[in-house]
């Protein structure tokens, strides 16, 4: 068992205030959240070490007796088995609830993260705040029952450009575990393709009537004849004559949500230029995020038949050409 430095673990200083604790903790804690990281072993197991420190500095009583252990914590550990080093009984320790909006998880609610039946905070913190044997049993007693709550499951959801684009209601028919239901969702607008929309309490059903788990929506977007999907940005082509691409003018183009913007095409534009759309992508999915750009592909239409005056004009330039070369 390593003695654990909590003072390191959030990055401040043995004389910090609890004030600078609780912000160095709100700081690494919405870094290293799950949410914001999921799937991301390391982050999760970061952010446990964050609420742990958070749990005993954040304590001014706690606090006092880690700063107490000092270099000879060794020396505390045998002690942890009479019902902890520091006297009494692990009963006599209350969960901190914190404040200001962003308050220490309690190790009901670390369990119920990270999953049950062992504490969720380290050894070296069981045996100096956690107590002894009674309460790792009662925590391993809690834990199996909250591991009887239903699975979260996920499903793969294909929607077309448009529904992704204006938000839409689908029902799904799911079978899991035997079970066959039909499940009416809702997509926000602005999902884009590989986003992950979570459904709360659709996934697989608990043993014993615990709650059931998540339904987690994997978006995948159908091809569409007229656009390009990258990330929340959409590409499309259109079609100029010769004299535009040359002389400059504008053409119209058509955006997702079938409006006509006219667009100015620069003087002598080549094959395959780019004209950028600000803001006409996909839209953005919450207040954080910015919309997608509409990116427009200059094709430069050739004639397939010409008019005698179509014919003698383009002899005089292809005159002029050859005498400036």
């Amino acid at each position: 068992m390593d003695f654990k430095d909590y003072y390191s673990v959030l990055g401040v200083s043995k004389t910090a205030s609890e004030k600078e604790i609780k912000q160095a903790f709100r700081k690494l804690a919405r870094k290293y959240h799950p949410d914001v990281n999921p799937g991301d072993k390391g982050a999760e197991a970061r952010f446990k070490e964050i609420n742990e420190a958070n749990e005993v500095l954040s304590d001014p009583e706690k606090r006092r007796k880690y700063d107490e252990l000092g270099a000879n914590w060794r020396q505390y550990e045998s002690a942890a088995g009479a019902g902890g080093p520091f006297g009494g009984g692990a009963g006599q320790w209350q969960w901190n609830t914190g404040g200001g909006g962003f308050r220490t998880m309690t190790e009901e609610e670390m369990s119920e993260m990270f999953g049950g039946g062992e504490s969720p905070f380290s050894d070296f913190f069981n045996t100096f705040f956690g107590g002894g044997g009674d309460r790792r049993g009662e925590r391993r007693g809690r834990g199996r029952a909250r591991q009887q709550k239903g699975r979260d499951i996920e499903h793969e959801l294909e929607l077309d450009l448009e529904s992704a684009a204006q938000g839409s209601v689908q029902r799904l028919q799911l079978r899991h575990d035997g079970e066959a239901r039909s499940v009416e969702v809702r997509i926000p607008p602005g999902v884009a393709d590989g986003s992950r929309v979570r459904v709360p309490g659709e996934g697989g059903r608990g043993a014993g009537g615990a709650g059931s788990g998540d339904l987690y929506l994997r978006v995948r977007l159908r091809p569409h004849p007229a656009f390009q999907v990258n990330g929340r940005d959409l590409t499309t082509r259109v079609s100029v004559p010769v004299s535009t691409a040359v002389l400059g003018g504008e053409v119209g183009v058509v955006t997702l949500g079938g409006k006509t913007v006219r667009v100015k095409v620069p003087e002598t534009s080549q094959p395959g230029m780019k004209l950028r759309l600000r803001g006409l992508g996909l839209p953005a999915l919450s207040p954080k995020d910015a919309p997608g750009d509409l990116y427009v592909v200059i094709d430069v239409a050739l004639p397939r038949s010409l008019t005698d005056a179509t014919r003698k004009a383009y002899e005089e330039l292809a005159r002029l050409e050859s005498t400036r070369t």
